[in-house]
């Protein structure tokens, strides 16, 4: 069974940035694809980043690209996000996901139905 447990959100000033992780354990990350999604109330949970077992695909929702990076440390077990240039409009619960069966297809890295475990969340609140 995998257990993920995501760290580093907080309250940050539109502007500013944060560095989201997320730590695996009970089975080696390096056997999942990851991604991270985020929700805010009313709204569906979406993907803002992914990342294939060995790095060959990145993907990244448009709302987020060339503000964020998602990175990984398979040795380490730990998945990152680095959220730059922040807006309001990136409020919400940031959940990191595994996906152990990932087929191949860029595409499928955004959708929340590919993923199987899940961590708890954590919230990222941006002032305006």
């Amino acid at each position: 069974q995998l257990q993920l447990v995501e760290s580093g959100g907080g309250l940050v000033p539109a502007g500013g940035s944060l560095a989201l992780s997320c730590v695996a354990s009970g089975r080696p990350l390096s056997l999942y694809a990851m991604g991270w999604f985020r929700q805010s109330p009313g709204k569906e949970r979406e993907c803002v980043a992914a990342i294939s077992w060995n790095d060959g695909s990145i993907v990244y929702a448009e709302s987020v690209k060339g503000r964020f990076n998602i990175s990984r440390d398979n040795a380490k077990n730990v998945v990152y996000l680095q959220m730059n240039s922040l807006k309001s409009d990136d409020t919400a619960i940031y959940y990191c996901a595994a996906d152990r069966y990932w087929s191949g297809v860029d595409s499928e890295l955004f959708r929340p139905q590919a993923y199987g475990d899940w961590g708890q969340g954590t919230q990222v609140t941006v002032s305006s």
